[in-house]
């Protein structure tokens, strides 16, 4: 297999290191969450009360709808600190927009119609019932962590008088400034030590209210959609499949059948008058047996081909490449075809077609020279590129060559992109999860 690079390679983050980022970053979501959510409960409760007293006129539902324009810009600006707490790339709602060339009324109750407008609210409404105590907390623990730890250093600057009583005093460890020193360090280092795990706790709970009112219902939204299109990308190739089954069945063995059919029976007639012509009839008769096979051979292996089940994708993708009609450099990991780095059998197929059929487009429509075809293993993704120094032109039209491959690999939960501007080059690469 020919090495890829894949760039530079990261700067190794120590445990400590790695540790500090994230009680900062955890810190400063908490600590900053106080002020959005005072801003957002004070604008939330300002226009509704403004909305409710308007509302006897028609200048309450442009307040509304105002309301709910500055609820959803407090929530993008929530959406854009989620994936630093919860490491989870962004996800924003697709919400409804007005038509172009909508009325004036018809915008202002664009957003009313909206669920999510109502979940940006209804969060600028209850986040700071968690946000309050939370930040409490960590700054609490801060408190503690810092003065706890650093105890020692000012104990000598905090007044006291004859009759003040130290909390070591109280707990029976002695009335002296290294009682002292001992107790407030020990709580410090306490506080030191936790304060990641509460700082982590705090905002994954801050996070988890976000999450689920701003991101989880459209994120669920995402899912069912796309799903949907996997579904019918998966209907799509199937059908595709099917039929050009059976248009290369009823094209090729189907018409050497019936013409095998007519030759035996007129072998039959001619065996008693002619036996020499009947024997040149059965001599075309097993030739046409023979083409059929082969024809039945080569639609098998277009299905399931049997090299591709015992011995696993490169060897499969190495006979591909073999029998195309344009030279065919291919690289591919080697591992994909021993036991331990075999892909799923469904995995296997759709990449398989997704070469076959690469290949077969850049034979029949490219008038390219070479090409070239290269798979390679990332984390959890194989990648396929399929490139050729033809004319170009290829698009993902339904009706071409193309589309059915985006159906295979759409439903497969994949990606394809093809970039074939006028002249060539073309390069096909599609993207598969595994």
């Amino acid at each position: 297999m020919t090495a890829v690079p894949l760039g530079a390679a990261p700067t190794p983050t120590t445990p400590v290191r790695g540790l500090v980022r994230q009680l900062l970053r955890d810190s400063g979501y908490v600590l900053f969450s106080l002020p959005l959510a005072l801003v957002g409960f004070t604008l939330a409760v300002a226009g509704i009360s403004l909305t409710a007293g308007l509302l006897v006129t028609t200048l309450g539902l442009p307040v509304l709808a105002g309301v709910l324009y500055a609820a959803r810009g407090l929530a993008d600006l929530e959406r854009l600190r989620l994936p630093a707490v919860l490491r989870q790339p962004r996800v924003r709602p697709v919400y409804l927009a007005p038509e172009r060339g909508a009325g004036f009324w018809r915008r202002v109750l664009t957003p009313m119609r909206d669920p999510q407008s109502w979940l940006d609210l209804l969060h600028a409404f209850v986040r700071l019932l968690v946000t309050l105590p939370t930040f409490v907390v960590v700054v609490v623990w801060w408190a503690l962590a810092l003065t706890g730890t650093l105890y020692g250093a000012y104990d000598w600057a905090i007044p006291r008088g004859p009759d003040d009583q130290d909390l070591s005093q109280l707990l029976g460890m002695g009335d002296g400034a290294g009682a002292r020193v001992a107790l407030n360090t020990a709580i410090g280092l306490f506080a030191l030590f936790t304060l990641p795990l509460v700082a982590r706790a705090c905002a994954r709970i801050q996070a988890a209210l976000a999450y689920s009112l701003l991101t989880g219902v459209a994120e669920m939204r995402q899912r069912i959609t796309t799903l949907e299109e996997q579904k019918r990308a998966a209907a799509s190739a199937e059908a595709s499949a099917l039929r050009r089954l059976e248009r290369d069945i009823h094209d090729g063995p189907q018409q050497r059948l019936v013409r095998l059919a007519m030759d035996l029976s007129r072998a039959r007639q001619q065996l008693a008058a002619d036996p020499e012509a009947a024997r040149r009839t059965l001599d075309e008769a097993v030739s046409q047996t023979r083409e059929t096979l082969d024809e039945l051979r080569a639609l098998s292996r277009g299905i399931a081909p049997p090299i591709l089940v015992d011995r696993g994708l490169p060897s499969a993708l190495a006979a591909l490449a073999a029998r195309a009609l344009v030279p065919t450099e291919l690289v591919v990991d080697d591992e994909l075809g021993t036991a331990a780095g075999r892909l799923d059998p469904g995995l296997e197929s759709t990449a398989y077609f997704v070469v076959a059929e690469a290949l077969t487009n850049v034979a029949k429509h490219s008038r390219a020279a070479a090409c070239r075809v290269e798979v390679t293993r990332k984390v959890g993704r194989l990648e396929i590129t399929v490139a050729d120094d033809g004319i170009g032109g290829a698009h993902l039209a339904k009706g071409h060559g193309l589309s059915g491959i985006a159906d295979r690999v759409r439903a497969a939960g994949g990606t394809l992109e093809v970039a074939s501007p006028t002249g060539g080059p073309t390069r096909i690469h599609a993207e598969l999860p595994r």
